[in-house]
């Protein structure tokens, strides 16, 4: 089983290359140095992958490989999308809730 924080937001480093994960999340909606809250996480059983569920610029739903993704940090907000990060001690507050 898998946990994640509702707040948890990711960043986008796609990876290229013959081997890179499909789809390339910045050729579907996504855009370089926006932060994405995680809405789900899925692990199938067939590869050690697991995909993040984010909502790209066009509201529209991907699966991307966590291998481009990195973690941005957690955020008190409702935003799906943040285009930079809140100040940093409201990120440090969501995290000492926990």
């Amino acid at each position: 089983m898998i946990a994640f924080l509702p707040n948890m937001f990711v960043r986008v480093e796609q990876l290229d290359g013959p081997r890179a994960p499909i789809p390339k999340p910045l050729e579907s909606g996504f855009t370089a140095g926006r932060l994405y809250r995680v809405l789900a996480l899925y692990n199938p059983s067939e590869t050690s992958d697991a995909y993040f569920v984010l909502a790209n610029d066009r509201d529209e739903m991907w699966f991307i490989c966590q291998r481009h993704l990195r973690f941005a940090g957690l955020f008190d907000t409702d935003a799906h999308h943040l285009d930079t990060p809140p100040e940093r001690g409201r990120a440090r507050e969501a995290h000492a809730a926990d």
